[in-house]
C-alpha cells in the first residue's frame, strides 16, 4: 500500500506537471480527483489514462478515498478553502503559489497548519534550479566578500488570458512572488522595509499594473532591488529574471539560464583607480532535480522524515509579506515597515 494517498484538487493544465511526478513515485498513489467542473477532471483523467473517481467537492473526495495528502492546484483565490478543508480534514497539503490573495489569509493557513499539527509546503520551484543553487553558493562563499546589495530584473510579455488579466497586481502578486522568494533563499536574510512603485505601461493587455520598481531592505543589512515588467515585448530577459549581486570585493552576476559567475578583485593598493579583477565562473554542487519536480522531492522528504520543508508555508509567509508589503507601499506611496 502507497504511503502516500493523494487527492489533486484543481485539474487545470498546472496539474499536468504534478500528476506526472506523482505517477512515478513508488510510494504514492493518486486516489482521486477534485473540480468544480466535472468535466475537467474527467479529461485530465482521460489524458493520462487513468481510472480514478472524480469529485466536486474536497471534503467528500477525502472522506470517500482516505487520502492523507491534498494537491492544491487551484487558482489562488480558491486556496484558503482548499487548504483549511484539507488540512481540518488530517491531510497534508502542497499547493501551488501564492498561498492566498491576501496576507490575512496566508496568516490564517499558516495558523490552520500549526493548529493541526500537519504539513504545508508551498510550490517554489523556481528555488529548484542548479544555476541558481549555485548562485546562492557562491554568495554564501563569500567570494565576493560581505554582500551590499542584491539586484533583479525581470521584464517579460507572457498573453496568459484568463484571471491574469484581471488582476490589481498581476506582476507583483502572481508572478514577483518567485523573484522575492529567490532573493531571500539568495541572501538568506528577511525583508525589514519596502518602497514600491507600481505602474501599467502603455500597450499593457492587463487590467492591473503590471509593472513595479521596489526596494527592499533586509535585515542583514543588505539592499534588493526588483525592476520588472509583465507587458515586455522585446527584449526578454529568462524566467528567472537576470541578477546582480555586489560585494565587498567583487560582484557576481546570473542571467537566469547559464551558470552564474563572479569578478572579484585582485588588487588591493590603496591608489587604484579602478580596480583589476579575475573572473570566474561557478558551477555549483547541486545534483537534485529540477523545477516542480525538485521542489516536492524536497516537499515529499520533509513528510517522510517529519520536518517542515524547505519551502513550508511559515517560511514562504515572509515571502507573502514583501508582495503584500510592496502593494501596501504603491498604494500609499511611501515605504512600509514589516
Amino acid at each position: 500500500m502507497a504511503a502516500h494517498k493523494i487527492i489533486i484538487a484543481g485539474c487545470g493544465s498546472m496539474s499536468h506537471t504534478w500528476l506526472e511526478y506523482a505517477l512515478q513515485r513508488e510510494n504514492a498513489e493518486i486516489v482521486g480527483l477534485v473540480d468544480l467542473h466535472a468535466d475537467t477532471a474527467l479529461t485530465l483523467a482521460k489524458k493520462f489514462g487513468l481510472n480514478l473517481p472524480v469529485f466536486t467537492d474536497l471534503n467528500e473526495a477525502i472522506k470517500t478515498s482516505r487520502a492523507n495528502l491534498v494537491f492544491d492546484i487551484t487558482i489562488p483565490a480558491a486556496h484558503p478553502t482548499i487548504v483549511t478543508t484539507a488540512l481540518k480534514a488530517g491531510c497534508h497539503v502542497f499547493g501551488e503559489k501564492p498561498m492566498a490573495e491576501s496576507l490575512q489569509d496566508a496568516e490564517s493557513l499558516v495558523a490552520c497548519a500549526t493548529q493541526t499539527g500537519k504539513n504545508y509546503s508551498v510550490m517554489q520551484n523556481r528555488r529548484y534550479n542548479r544555476q541558481i543553487r549555485a548562485f546562492h553558493e557562491l554568495l554564501a562563499s563569500r567570494m565576493i566578500g560581505e554582500i551590499g546589495s542584491l539586484h533583479a530584473n525581470f521584464f517579460l510579455g507572457p498573453h496568459f488570458g484568463g484571471f491574469r488579466d484581471m488582476m490589481d497586481n498581476p506582476l507583483v502578486v502572481d508572478m514577483a512572488i518567485h523573484t522575492f522568494d529567490q532573493a531571500r533563499f539568495l541572501l538568506q536574510a528577511n525583508p525589514v522595509s519596502v518602497y514600491c512603485h507600481e505602474y501599467n505601461p502603455k500597450g499593457s493587455w492587463y487590467k492591473g499594473n503590471a509593472a513595479a520598481i521596489c526596494i527592499f531592505e533586509m535585515d542583514d543589512g543588505s539592499v534588493f532591488t526588483y525592476n520588472g515588467s509583465w507587458c515586455a515585448e522585446g527584449l526578454n530577459t529568462s524566467w528567472e529574471s537576470d541578477w546582480r549581486a555586489t560585494g565587498s570585493s567583487g560582484s557576481a552576476a546570473w542571467d537566469g539560464t547559464n551558470s552564474p559567475y563572479a569578478e572579484i578583485r585582485t588588487d588591493t593598493k590603496q591608489d587604484s583607480f579602478i580596480f583589476p579583477v579575475d573572473r570566474k565562473t561557478y558551477e555549483g554542487s547541486w545534483t537534485g532535480q529540477e523545477g516542480h519536480w525538485g521542489c516536492l522531492d524536497e516537499m515529499f522528504t520533509s513528510i517522510e522524515k517529519s520536518r517542515y520543508a524547505e519551502t513550508d508555508c511559515r517560511d514562504n509567509l515572509k515571502s507573502m509579506l514583501m508582495v503584500f508589503g510592496a502593494v501596501e507601499s504603491a498604494k500609499k506611496g511611501e515605504k512600509v515597515h514589516f
